[in-house]
């Protein structure tokens, strides 16, 4: 059985599977609740000054995603210090207490919830203007004395200069990435947004956006030497591991969990466990950054490689000669690749629900 456990900044994580700030963390109740389902360390929903005032509806899910107007926590800063921080301590795990959002809001937060926390979340929204309020409030919730993560949202036009900048002014780790947006679903019927902001605007979350997820702790983690913790599209544990091998030394799962519960953080552990067993790999801590590691050896090419069918484990289903706009596959009565037409675009070996089909 491999070993899950990972040490960030002084957080023993018993598996890296942790909930994000979101609905399924509104209060404590909903957080020791992850804990029982197996979460290996815990995180707050992010508080501000006041309690939000969330538009309603919310939440919607969508074909392929999530859309959401969530905020910062509908409950109030002081209900949470006098009702709900201290007893997060009977789950006997890591709890980061995630913090929004100017340097005036953190700095009045952190002294009132420091001694909750074994480390701060700090969520800013900075999407590539002027930088010095956000390193003004990295600089108030350093003032905690705790190991201070900064949430990262997309669209900062050059992410890896953005955290190589708030590694130096002191950040002791990141969490990417926040939900992707403003986006727009509109409901056919009534010809409106489903969303109940004014604008009818969302923000996309889950299985959509992990490609970008990747990409960003895949650029971050390459370009400082602290943690960063990966959150965005999560939903199992291959996704985990690829999270991790693209520079993450843990995630943080938020979809997942509000279509299935908390049960998923233990779930994904296990399947975690299971990959890391069924490919010899003893230790977690093992995987996080391979990728970069096997990119320096991986050579870039512009001419194809023939994929090759195992019959043994083509179905004939069609799927492949579907979808091949080369027109280079035809079944007789399994998949046959025609080289002459084989353009090696490799859609056939990821369509291929049985991986009967590979490029070697």
């Amino acid at each position: 059985m491999a070993n899950l456990n990972i040490n960030i900044c002084g957080m023993n994580l018993i598996n890296p599977v942790m909930p994000a700030a979101g609905p399924t963390v509104r209060d404590a109740d909903c957080i020791l609740k992850c804990a029982e389902g197996g979460a290996g360390g815990l995180v707050t929903k992010t508080i501000s000054a006041k309690a939000a005032d969330v538009p309603r509806p919310c939440m919607e899910e969508i074909k392929g995603g999530f859309l959401n107007t969530e905020l910062w926590s509908e409950l109030s800063p002081e209900h949470w210090i006098e009702h709900e921080y201290e007893r997060l301590r009977e789950a006997g795990l890591p709890v980061m207490v995630s913090l929004g959002y100017t340097a005036e809001e953190i700095e009045k937060l952190v002294p009132l919830v420091s001694k909750f926390a074994d480390a701060l979340e700090i969520s800013t929204h900075y999407v590539g203007k002027d930088i010095q309020p956000i390193i003004n409030s990295l600089k108030a919730a350093k003032k905690s004395g705790l190991p201070v993560f900064m949430k990262i949202s997309p669209g900062i036009p050059d992410v890896a200069a953005y955290a190589k900048r708030m590694e130096a002014e002191g950040a002791d780790g990141f969490v990417a990435i926040n939900s992707v947006g403003p986006c727009l679903h509109i409901d056919i019927e009534t010809g409106l947004p489903f969303m109940g902001s004014t604008t009818g605007y969302g923000w996309l979350s889950g299985k959509a956006i992990k490609p970008i997820a990747l990409r960003h702790v895949f650029e971050i983690s390459n370009a400082v030497k602290v943690p960063v913790i990966g959150v965005g599209g999560i939903s199992d544990g291959k996704d985990a591991i690829e999270m991790m091998m693209a520079g993450a030394s843990a995630v943080q799962i938020c979809t997942e969990a509000i279509l299935k519960g908390p049960c998923v953080y233990g779930k994904i552990a296990s399947e975690m466990n299971k990959w890391l067993d069924d490919h010899n790999i003893d230790n977690v801590s093992d995987i996080i950054g391979v990728t970069k590691r096997k990119m320096e050896n991986r050579s870039f090419r512009t001419y194809a490689k023939f994929p090759v069918v195992n019959e043994n484990k083509c179905i004939s289903c069609g799927l492949c000669e579907q979808s091949c706009a080369y027109q280079a596959i035809t079944l007789e009565p399994k998949a046959v690749i025609h080289n002459d037409k084989c353009f090696g675009c490799g859609l056939c070996v990821t369509r291929c629900s049985k991986k009967a089909i590979s490029c070697l």
